[in-house]
């Protein structure tokens, strides 16, 4: 679930990623067991590549993270959080389109 494009978060990391620069940044909380998420991984992953240095695409395991689920009241995965200048702006649940998320992220630029 993950390539050199992508950040691992964690509860020592999250905060500092998520507001070190303005960049819009799509957080995929996921877990190895999660059939959705081993879908929706691959559109990430191409998101990233594409659009390195002007987005972040990071991911929580939210097996090793469950206060960070917690925080963010994750109860379904594939959750997808998208943030701008450290603020939640949007979220999805489920699996979605690539154009989809695309759509959402231009929103936030």
């Amino acid at each position: 679930m993950e390539n050199s494009d992508t950040i691992t978060l964690n509860e020592s990391n999250f905060d500092r990623e998520l507001t070190q620069d303005d960049k819009p940044m799509i957080v995929d909380f996921w877990a190895e067991w999660c059939g959705p998420c081993k879908m929706i991984g691959p559109l990430l992953d191409e998101i990233a590549r594409e659009k390195a240095g002007a987005v972040k695409v990071a991911k929580v395991n939210v097996d090793d993270n469950q206060s960070l689920s917690s925080k963010y009241n994750i109860r379904a995965i594939p959750a997808l959080l998208f943030f701008k200048n450290g603020q939640l702006r949007d979220q999805v649940i489920g699996v979605t389109s690539k154009k989809d998320l695309l759509s959402r992220l231009d929103a936030l630029a």
